[in-house]
């Protein structure tokens, strides 16, 4: 075994965002995504090369890198790019954040699915444009968004279309029949499309396969932007290299110009984590997802015994998406919260009636949260 996801390892005093948030208080930490699982040796041993060095200058991509995501692409989603595609990023938010400046004008808007991960609704508020949601539906045990719903609340000023796939909240995997459906509502409306594809790493439903948006054929990559990044899939979210891959020149060039003395480059050790995941990663990757598999399946069955709550099992990601609609609470997380379990808010999604749990920690952390989202509940019933 490459790694103890059983082991809990203390974050309480290693300035974790994650485990800062409640201090001494007894609250579990189960919002933002990151895991506490230990990071890869192989990361933790490049990045202990690097430090000896002992020289942190500037720093730039290194070929191996740019080699390392080229493969990555190839052999796991048969899609061949090229080296000119990639933009180094500091992170995927910064990605979502310079596509909405770069293509849309201030008097045009963007399109994206509700409940989705924050920081593609505030990205087009930072910017001052505006966005056009389409709700999510349960369908087949699956969230799904229907663009074509869309159709009559369009005013023509839109031109950006924001996927997340694997869908943050509901983690859902898009089918290719999907994608297709996506991209023809992207082609009718002359749409540029930011695919957010950060959690593609992290299946966990049984045949599901990840399928790049850009990948669908050159009508997809000629308006398209794909985000990826190894920090989700390896716990460097700290670390934070990201990459950009942008097939069409001109995109490339906007979007290049608008990050330009704004959004620098990744550092130097956030440039060693990445290649060194990306190259030497599988082994841990695979354990990884035979534990999350494991933590899935538990959450699925404790969750849906619970009276009020449901939960639509996440094809992909660590991250469960939990419809509290049925408790007689206003707030399910500040509900949860006050019985000691710290869940990200349904209402930064886009929907207050929902908390997400982030899975990604030890099987007795699920066990305790578990235990006290059961004994919460219970008390609505006294």
């Amino acid at each position: 075994m490459t790694c103890n996801f059983d082991q809990r390892i203390d974050r309480r005093h290693s300035d974790s965002l994650k485990w800062q948030k409640y201090g001494d208080k007894d609250i579990l930490p189960l919002w933002v995504a990151d895991m506490d699982f230990r990071s890869p040796e192989c990361v933790v041993e490049a990045l202990q090369q690097r430090v000896s060095h002992g020289i942190f200058g500037y720093g730039s991509a290194p070929d191996e890198l740019t080699e390392v995501v080229i493969a990555r692409m190839q052999t796991r989603y048969q899609w061949k790019i090229e080296p000119e595609w990639l933009v180094m990023l500091p992170g995927v938010v910064s990605g979502l954040n310079i596509s909405v400046r770069a293509f849309t004008e201030a008097h045009q808007g963007t399109l994206a699915p509700t409940p989705i991960y924050p920081p593609f609704r505030k990205a087009a508020k930072l910017a001052g444009r505006t966005q056009l949601n389409v709700p999510l539906r349960l369908s087949g045990n699956r969230w799904i968004a229907d663009f074509d719903e869309l159709e009559t609340a369009m005013t023509g000023h839109e031109k950006l279309m924001m996927l997340c796939n694997p869908q943050n909240p509901g983690g859902t995997v898009y089918r290719r029949e999907e994608l297709e459906a996506q991209l023809r509502f992207a082609v009718r409306h002359d749409l540029i499309v930011c695919s957010d594809e950060i959690h593609c790493d992290l299946l966990l439903a049984e045949g599901a396969k990840h399928i790049p948006f850009a990948s669908l054929g050159k009508e997809a990559e000629r308006r398209s932007v794909t985000l990826v990044s190894p920090s989700k899939t390896f716990n460097i979210a700290g670390l934070g290299a990201s990459v950009a891959i942008i097939p069409d020149q001109e995109l490339r060039m906007r979007f290049n110009a608008v990050r330009q003395g704004i959004v620098p480059q990744p550092d130097v050790l956030s440039l060693v984590a990445a290649t060194a995941a990306w190259r030497d990663g599988q082994p841990w990757l695979d354990e990884l997802l035979a534990y999350l598999k494991a933590s899935r399946a538990m959450l699925d069955r404790r969750i849906n015994a619970i009276e009020g709550l449901s939960l639509a099992a996440p094809e992909a990601t660590y991250l469960a998406w939990i419809d509290a609609s049925q408790l007689n609470v206003a707030s399910p997380a500040l509900f949860f919260e006050r019985h000691g379990l710290g869940f990200s808010a349904g209402k930064d999604f886009g929907d207050d009636k929902f908390v997400r749990f982030n899975f990604g920690c030890t099987h007795d952390l699920i066990h305790e949260a578990l235990r006290r989202m059961e004994k919460a509940v219970q008390t609505l019933t006294r």
